[in-house]
């Protein structure tokens, strides 16, 4: 199902971390809070795609707004990524368990040359 702000669904956060561009978009604030033409600069594309990106990230609650005077800056949602995180951890101790048992073979490969 995709979603949209029409229909008020929330966006699933793998869906916005899925597209390259937003990707970048979190790596530039996760550095520092930004101004949509701060973040605009830094692509080839147009200062609405741009926009549209930020957006999807708001919705998922991967950045958040700042009004700072007249300027809104973009912030990172470190809690939503930690969720990410967290996720991600199940798959990191399964390629880590696999690792140790490839290193094990290995070893023992080794050792039989030896």
């Amino acid at each position: 199902m995709v979603a949209n702000s029409k229909n008020n669904t929330r966006r699933d956060v793998f869906q916005a971390i899925a597209d390259p561009t937003r990707r970048a978009i979190i790596g530039l604030v996760a550095l520092q809070s930004m101004t949509p033409n701060a973040l605009a600069e830094h692509f080839d594309t147009s200062r609405q795609a741009v926009s549209k990106h930020l957006r999807i990230l708001t919705e998922c609650q991967l950045v958040r707004q700042v009004q700072q005077g007249r300027e809104i800056y973009y912030q990172l949602e470190v809690n939503k990524m930690k969720e990410v995180d967290q996720w991600l951890e199940q798959f990191r101790m399964i390629w880590e368990n696999r690792f140790n048992e490839l290193d094990k073979v290995l070893l023992t490969l080794k050792n039989k040359q030896s």
